[in-house]
């Protein structure tokens, strides 16, 4: 799937950006500003992405309904990418429509002196949604095959370990009713650096910079790699990778708000019935003053 066609339109958007797995993954085969399966133009989309927010808020509420009634079912969506791709805007932009009671945010930073203590998936299984819930997560468990590869943070071999303990986690959480939806936002090198730049250049931004950003940037061939074999490794049907091209903030809203309808409107979730009588309620209501 290299090198993603511009204006190709699919009602699957899924088809389009999922990894096959089992293959090779070479990054530099994708374009980050392409746009597949996108309306016709950034102000068409920027509509549609409206519209596909309404329905999410919708689908979410019933998800979140359905919880209440014993339906186990939940979805995590996880943002994975270089620094600027986006993670935090795309939680922005894509929930800022969904209830926030049926909603479960985390954005993972350094581990804690206490989650040290723990094994990599400890901290992670904490923050895991609520049946009922949607829970969004702004870098996850892979980066213990990311930053942990390529800071030296840990031995090879414990490194190379935890491609399968996270394949083993993530159908453990498929077979426990978890939808996942994993998405890498796949940003270009030279689009990275105008962002940084633009950081530098508005004051409103300096707080989102850190000067540590620039030495980061350093390693971006080492992280490429990394990224490959995260995605190569760690793709399966239940748990695919989607590579959502991010260099157009407007394509990348809108890409991420279609695979999370997709795959809620797959899940269907129905707003439970009622198990009270309606009409016995109905008139005792009416009938206080």
């Amino acid at each position: 799937m290299p090198k993603h066609p511009a204006r190709r339109r699919s009602a699957a958007l899924r088809e389009l950006l999922r990894l096959p797995p089992g293959e090779r993954v070479d990054l530099a085969a994708y374009d980050a500003r392409a746009t597949p399966g996108a309306p016709d133009g950034k102000q068409a989309a920027l509509a549609d992405t409206e519209r596909t927010g309404r329905r999410l808020a919708g689908l979410q509420e019933r998800l979140w309904a359905a919880g209440t009634a014993g339906d186990h079912r939940r979805v995590l969506l996880v943002l994975q990418g270089m620094d600027t791709s986006g993670k935090g805007g795309t939680v922005k932009h894509v929930i800022g429509q969904f209830n926030p009671s049926g909603c479960r945010i985390h954005a993972f930073k350094a581990p804690t002196e206490e989650e040290r203590e723990h094994d990599f998936l400890w901290r992670i299984r904490r923050a895991l949604p609520e049946p009922g819930e949607i829970g969004i997560f702004d870098r996850s468990h892979y980066e213990d095959v990311l930053i942990a590869r390529v800071r030296h943070l840990a031995p090879p071999a414990t490194i190379g370990s935890r491609y399968g303990l996270v394949n083993d986690f993530e159908r453990e959480l498929a077979e426990d009713g978890v939808t996942l939806v994993k998405c890498f936002l796949h940003i270009s090198y030279e689009e990275q650096k105008r962002r940084l730049l633009r950081r530098l250049d508005r004051p409103d931004k300096h707080w989102k910079f850190d000067p540590g950003d620039i030495d980061e940037r350093s390693l971006w061939p080492a992280y490429q790699e990394a990224y490959e074999l995260a995605l190569e490794r760690c793709a399966a049907p239940h748990a695919p990778w989607y590579v959502v091209p991010a260099d157009r903030k407007w394509y990348r809203n809108w890409a991420v708000s279609r695979l999370l309808l997709e795959h809620l409107r797959e899940l269907d979730p129905r707003y439970p019935e009622a198990d009270f009588d309606i009409a016995e309620s109905r008139e005792r209501l009416l009938k206080q003053e």
